[in-house]
């Protein structure tokens, strides 16, 4: 009956030929149903699928096949079962073989033990594609790693296949596969990454390489051979030390779900042509990542918790979409909260925003602007008059309250002794005594209050011990007089032994300091040191300069113990100050 579908197949030319269930489980099948395969020339794949196999059927159909003309043969989803005591015997064939490749993909073992093979194999020495996946292998045949001198594709996947189970210590050989091009060991047992590329140096035209869903572990230096260009590492917990054990030859490499947080910017891979890093806990991508990564045509990052800020501006403005081959479906944001879910591609931040360089050229002249504006409305308000008068008044309170208690128990005739050349007693006269005096200050001045008969010097000196204050009205003309130089001098004397702070000079005009003589070097020190009023020709700053005098004389009564040095000069008044 099935030998009579084969024949009828035939007449049809078919190429491919594919069976499911073909046979019953726990079906005896006897003769050799396959036999017809010898004269059908046109068959060239033929596959077995969710049948029930056991040792001897397995080698008649094998027996057929390399007598055929069939190229490809797979076995998908089967019950293999050894039902003779010697198990799966297969021996040479005098017949050119045509078969090239060979899948197992699915092999459920009906025995609890390992299977017998014993076949030779110079029967197979002419596949180029072999795969066994999910058989339950955890030994490769020693022999199986030089016997294939054609194979170029090795599909080992699925197994339980570990380090010592696929490099067993037992097996002796210099090289291994000496044609392979692709191995793939996917979802295995496999640990030591750095031992898996050292064995990949016996393989020498080795240029691709699937070590996925394993526990791979980075335990040590990898030295990856120069013709590997392929590598598959994804689904292993590896981290962002990974990057360090690439080869610079890679072109592609898969680290999907490898436990990466960031990928460094001194990454660099000349040659890397397609670069996988999606389902990691990577937040965001610069600009010098491809920077090192010149020839880069394919990159895959999504699935990533990437963040909205300007972290990610360069990404998703700048950055060719046409490299990310899932853009922008798998590309949301992950934080801040206010975006998360968002798709990235709606993400759109402004570039004054994020970059800093622009921030400031926009930044700087708006504040240079600003400033000047601010500066000239200052200079023509004479705000710098105003700042320093204010300063004066700020200093006045600070020295009265610190020396309030060194002149607690001294008493004073006058609130000021006046110091002036007389070429400036006009401005005294008519301005700076009626002024002090009418507001009930005691002023001192000396051609009014100095004692007649006693000697100049003497009365210079009572004057000053006597005085609150010392108060200079400094002019050129003060500066050319001989007893201006002595009251100085007696005033900064009395300065230093008692009262640091008992000088007040009032500067009347602008005083050059070179045309100060060498006997006033010591006014030129104080005016350095002191805070000075500056007498102004606006009347309107003639109210504050009053202001500011009357704080600095102010005191309880000339003839009872000094309470309070400084008071603070009524809010209403503005108050300025002045300091070289």
């Amino acid at each position: 009956m099935f030998e009579n579908l084969l024949v009828d197949l035939n007449v049809t030319r078919a190429t491919a030929l594919r069976f499911i269930t073909v046979f019953p489980d726990n079906c005896k099948v006897t003769g050799n149903p396959f036999k017809t395969l010898r004269t059908m020339p046109f068959v060239q794949n033929l596959t077995l699928e969710n049948t029930w196999i056991n040792s001897s059927f397995m080698e008649s159909v094998l027996k057929n096949v390399w007598l055929s003309s069939i190229y490809d043969l797979s076995f998908v989803n089967i019950t293999y079962n050894e039902d003779t005591p010697e198990g799966f015997q297969f021996h040479t064939i005098n017949h050119t073989i045509n078969l090239c490749s060979v899948t197992f993909s699915g092999v459920n073992h009906y025995q609890y033990r390992y299977p017998k093979i014993n076949m030779s194999f110079e029967a197979i020495s002419n596949l180029t594609y072999l795969k066994f996946s999910g058989t339950g292998m955890n030994i490769l045949p020693c022999k199986l790693l030089t016997a294939l001198p054609s194979l170029e594709t090795l599909d080992l996947s699925d197994n339980l296949l570990m380090d010592s189970g696929f490099w067993w210590i037992q097996c002796s050989y210099t090289s291994a596969f000496p044609k392979l091009r692709q191995l793939s060991l996917s979802k295995n047992r496999f640990v030591s990454l750095s031992f898996i590329s050292e064995k990949m140096h016996q393989m020498k035209n080795l240029e691709s390489l699937d070590l996925s869903f394993n526990s791979i572990k980075l335990d040590g230096d990898c030295s990856w051979p120069p013709q590997l260009t392929e590598l598959s590492l994804a689904n292993n917990n590896l981290g962002n030390s990974i990057f360090k054990y690439l080869s610079p030859y890679f072109e592609r490499i898969d680290l999907s779900k490898t436990g990466i947080t960031v990928i460094p910017s001194d990454l660099t891979a000349p040659a890397l042509l397609s670069l996988y890093v999606d389902q990691n806990a990577i937040t965001s991508i610069s600009r010098e990542v491809l920077a090192g990564l010149p020839k880069l045509q394919t990159l895959k990052a999504g699935s990533n918790p990437f963040v909205c800020s300007c972290d990610s501006y360069w990404f998703t403005t700048v950055l060719n979409k046409s490299l990310l081959p899932d853009w922008p479906s798998d590309y949301t944001c992950s934080t801040p909260p206010s975006f998360a879910g968002l798709s990235l591609s709606e993400y759109k931040p402004s570039e004054l925003s994020c970059d800093t360089l622009l921030e400031v050229a926009v930044a700087l002249p708006v504040i240079i602007v600003i400033s000047a504006a601010i500066g000239l409305v200052f200079y023509k308000c004479d705000g710098v008059w105003y700042t320093k008068m204010l300063w004066v008044w700020i200093r006045v309170k600070r020295r009265g309250k610190k020396h309030s208690n060194m002149l607690r128990n001294v008493t004073f005739n006058y609130h000021a002794f006046v110091s002036y050349s007389h070429q400036d007693c006009d401005w005294v006269d008519s301005q700076l005594v009626p002024s002090l005096e009418g507001s009930g200050f005691s002023l001192c001045v000396h051609e009014r209050d100095f004692i007649p008969g006693d000697w100049i010097i003497d009365n210079i000196i009572n004057c000053v011990e006597s005085s609150y204050k010392t108060l200079f009205v400094l002019s050129k003309h003060f500066v050319q007089s001989e007893w201006c130089n002595y009251e100085l001098f007696f005033a900064q004397h009395r300065a230093i032994s008692v009262q640091q702070d008992s000088l007040v000079f009032i500067l009347l005009e602008p005083i050059p300091a070179d045309s100060l003589p060498k006997k006033f070097l010591r006014l030129r020190s104080l005016l350095r040191q002191q805070t000075y009023l500056e007498w102004p020709k606006d009347e309107r700053k003639q109210q504050v300069f009053w202001a500011s005098l009357k704080s600095m004389l102010h005191m309880a009564d000339k003839s009872m113990v000094l309470k309070d040095v400084a008071v603070a000069i009524s809010d209403t008044v503005p108050l300025l100050t002045d300091q070289v």
